[in-house]
């Protein structure tokens, strides 16, 4: 398969876990340190697991919302919560796991599972990680505050 970009996004760390992130426009400039979780002093900083869940959160809202708009049903303001784990792979290196959250309000539970399950086939991130990652969907219909609630 060949993929025409039509954007390309450029950043650049230096440090790794423990250094700095930034992007080519400079909009993304951030320090990341390794969390606790895996042996580092933690504190108010990101790290690439933050990073990935936003990012992946992101576009699988909007390829949710894309769906939505191409199957021309009506629902509310949409949200997706993303849990990006690591750990070890058994082979010496490591791996991902994710579980994605999304929240479809003002429509029935099986109308959510539905756009969810074709949003998961239309998501760049989905499509990038399919048969690498572990990736799970849980489908909500709660309200926004509900939603945000149960954080």
């Amino acid at each position: 398969m060949s993929v025409k970009a039509i954007y390309t996004a450029a950043a650049t760390a230096t440090g790794g876990r423990n250094g700095h992130v930034v992007s080519s426009d400079k909009v993304l400039d951030l320090e990341v340190r390794m969390p606790k979780e895996l042996g580092g002093a933690g504190g108010a900083y990101t790290n690439p697991e933050q990073l990935f869940a936003a990012g992946y959160s992101a576009c699988f809202d909007s390829a949710l919302n894309h769906v939505i708009k191409n199957e021309k049903a009506t629902t509310g303001t949409t949200a997706v919560r993303a849990h990006v784990g690591i750990g070890s792979n058994n082979a010496g290196g490591f791996a991902l796991v994710v579980n994605l959250e999304a929240n479809v309000p003002d429509v029935d539970q099986a109308t959510a599972d539905a756009l969810v399950a074709k949003a998961h086939q239309v998501c760049p991130y989905s499509n990038a990680t399919r048969g690498n990652v572990e990736v799970s969907l849980t489908t909500t219909i709660l309200s926004a505050e509900e939603f945000a609630a149960a954080n």
